[in-house]
Formats: structure tokens, C-alpha cells, sequence
């Protein structure tokens, strides 16, 4: 076990860190999910509304740190088109 003040200060500060990131990417997962269900109940405006919090909400992990601003970038990508293809096949 670390016995240094320093060692013990950065134990504490990983632990909070983690939480803090655990909890962001709960968040991005939680909201590219909703999207993905309400596609599937052809619910195409409430998934149209619901892009721009997932755009957000990913870009904002990206600039935290917490995702790569290349995956964001990825994820936001396949989003659009998949929302954009179920509306124009509606």
C-alpha cells in the first residue's frame, strides 16, 4: 500500500475521476440508447428532437477527455445517418 502523502492524494483523486468519467459515458450510452429505441417504435420525430442532446452530450465527453474526439465524431456521424435514412424511408 502507498504510503507518501502524494501517493494517497492521487489514489483519492483517481477514484473520483473515475466515478466522474463512469458516470459521463453511462450518460452518452444511455442517450445514443434512447435514440436507437425510438427508431425502432418509428418514432422519428422524438428521435429527431433527440439528436442535438446526443451531439451534445457526446462532444462535451469529448472535450472532458473522457472519449476520443475522433470517436465522438464517429458516434454523432452514424447517429445522424441512421436518423436521417428512417426519416427520408418514411
Amino acid at each position: 500500500m502507498a504510503t507518501s502523502k502524494s501517493t494517497l492524494k492521487r489514489i483519492r483523486q483517481n477514484n473520483v475521476r473515475r466515478l466522474r468519467n463512469r458516470s459521463i459515458k453511462s450518460a452518452c450510452k444511455t442517450a445514443v440508447g434512447r435514440i436507437d429505441q425510438g427508431l425502432q417504435k418509428k418514432d422519428t420525430e422524438g428521435a429527431n428532437k433527440q439528436l442535438s442532446q446526443v451531439m451534445s452530450t457526446l462532444q462535451k465527453a469529448a472535450s472532458k477527455g473522457v472519449i476520443h474526439h475522433r470517436t465522438a465524431s464517429r458516434k454523432i456521424a452514424r447517429i445522424a445517418k441512421k436518423v436521417s435514412t428512417k426519416i427520408a424511408a418514411k
